[in-house]
């Protein structure tokens, strides 16, 4: 229930931060000034008692966000990779909310396994360990097969998680509609719609089978790829709350001084891993959107493992080629194009101005690309890009959300390997490639033969709607001089489905 109770849990979030310390390091992480501090410190002051105390062993922040619960410990992991945002130090105490919170007991794991595949844990199994890894959903066990003797990977999901889940997202929505009350300007931004969103892949994540159907996508779309290693799933052994899938042997991402001891090439891993992720979401519109380090490892033969698949991002084809033509827009400085784009896709309102909008963009990139390889940055270019399009009246792209926090990142995991990467130049073969592949002459052809295909399917109804325009169009004579609104669509229908019977009988004759 959206109402005003959720108001004390936005009063408690403050009061934890506030009684952990967390809240001074917060404000610090981000430079706050001094009349925010004060403002913010005498609000959450005095229900400071309300705060959750949290685990005294634990860093300040840590400590405040995993006492808050599992929607909170997502927005601290995604921070836990940008260690050029709130600094080293803060950077590696938020990486445990990756993988290694406080887990559940083993034999509370177990009984869900065996509730969920309807079988007792020891006939499945032949071993299980204690948790490996543990996270805001769900905790890993290292088992074997009972039946094969295959080294698994079970995934079980927390108990009471998604209830805990629930009360959190509520209270997000609360304090989203109130902000669009609050403060009108903030409807741009669609603040509710982007909870909304939020909330759909979050409870996508709850049920295993959905993640299970995701990895399945993911390999056979990458199954051609070099350099890139999956875990499949074990589908018979895997339901709601559980999953089994292929172990995974490798080293941490987030130890980079193991994987150079190991003799892999740091460089070459943080270029695979954009180049991978770029690919992924430009070639294929479904990608990996939960690229930390936690989910991460580096394979004896330098491959990357990716897994856990419960957040995944999926992009529609025109929003790809959009997307891809605004990177390479900045890739080649052209801000002109990057401008056209924006306009032609609806993303900035069609009465203001496109030379005032390309020069507002030159205004955001050039500083970047002026810049020293470790300062170029693409969470910057998106910060910078935001206030831009603010400007101009741009709305928030819900569909773009996972694509751009992803991306974010992504690039966090790319600098804790190699801090002076060059953002752009890992980026632009990928997105060359797709441009020459997907709006050049070839793309073109492509796209016609589709749509004569699309139009084929539906030949058995072009009688019909023939028939249809014909008699619509002899009665409208009769009886009403104004067309109504099916005559108005119906005669583009017609042109196009003749279209198409003149390009079928063209293919059957030639």
């Amino acid at each position: 229930m959206r109402g005003p109770h959720n108001i004390l849990r936005l009063i408690r979030t403050g009061a934890t931060f506030e009684r952990t310390g967390a809240m001074t390091v917060a404000l610090d992480a981000v430079e706050a000034p001094a009349r925010l501090r004060i403002a913010l410190r005498a609000l959450v002051w005095p229900f400071r008692w309300m705060g959750y105390a949290g685990d005294p062993a634990l860093p300040p922040l840590t400590r405040a966000i995993t006492a808050l619960g599992p929607a909170y410990i997502k927005f601290g992991q995604i921070l836990s990779t940008r260690a050029d945002v709130v600094g080293v130090e803060l950077s590696g105490q938020l990486r445990m909310l990756q993988d290694r919170l406080p887990p559940f007991p083993t034999d509370v794991a177990q009984e869900i396994v065996a509730t969920e595949l309807r079988a007792p844990v020891d006939t499945l199994f032949s071993e299980f360990s204690e948790p490996v890894a543990a996270a805001s959903i769900a905790q890993v066990h290292r088992a074997r097969r009972a039946d094969t003797g295959a080294e698994v990977a079970v995934k079980v999901v927390r108990p009471g998680i998604e209830a805990a889940f629930r009360r959190d997202i509520d209270a997000f929505h609360f304090a989203a509609g109130f902000l669009e009350k609050l403060l009108p300007q903030t409807r741009r931004l669609r603040p509710r719609d982007v909870v909304s969103h939020f909330e759909s892949v979050v409870l996508g994540e709850l049920d295993l089978r959905l993640e299970a159907a995701s990895a399945s996508e993911f390999t056979e779309n990458t199954k051609d790829d070099a350099g890139i290693q999956t875990p499949a799933p074990h589908w018979e052994l895997s339901g709601r709350r559980a999953l089994t899938a292929d172990w995974a042997d490798g080293l941490p991402m987030g130890d980079p001084t193991a994987l150079a001891a190991a003799g892999h090439d740091l460089h070459q891993l943080a270029t695979r891993i954009l180049q991978l992720f770029l690919g992924h979401a430009l070639r294929d519109g479904f990608f990996h959107a939960d690229m930390h380090h936690g989910n991460l490892k580096v394979a004896a033969n330098g491959d990357v493992i990716i897994y856990d698949f419960g957040i995944m991002g999926e992009i529609d084809e025109y929003t790809r080629r959009v997307y891809a033509e605004i990177l390479m827009g900045f890739i080649r400085r052209d801000y002109r194009r990057v401008a056209r784009v924006h306009f032609e896709a609806g993303y900035v309102p069609r009465d203001r101005d496109e030379a005032a909008f390309a020069r507002a963009l030159r205004a955001v990139g050039e500083p970047i690309f002026g810049a020293d390889a470790s300062r170029i940055s693409m969470a910057n270019l998106l910060a910078y890009l935001f206030e831009v399009t603010e400007r101009f009246g741009m709305a928030t792209r819900t569909e773009l959300i996972l694509l751009q926090r992803t991306m974010v990142v992504v690039e966090g995991v790319a600098r804790s390997l190699d801090p002076n990467i060059n953002m752009w130049q890992a980026a632009r073969p990928v997105v060359e490639a797709y441009i020459r592949d997907n709006l050049g002459p070839k793309a073109a052809v492509r796209d016609g033969v589709r749509m004569v295909q699309t139009l084929g399917r539906y030949s058995p109804l072009l009688p019909a709607i023939l028939d249809d325009a014909l008699w619509e169009r002899a009665n409208r004579a009769k009886v009403t001089p104004a067309p109504s609104r099916k005559a108005r669509w119906q005669w583009p229908a017609l042109g196009a489905a003749l279209l198409a019977v003149g390009v079928m009988l063209g293919a059957a004759l030639g």
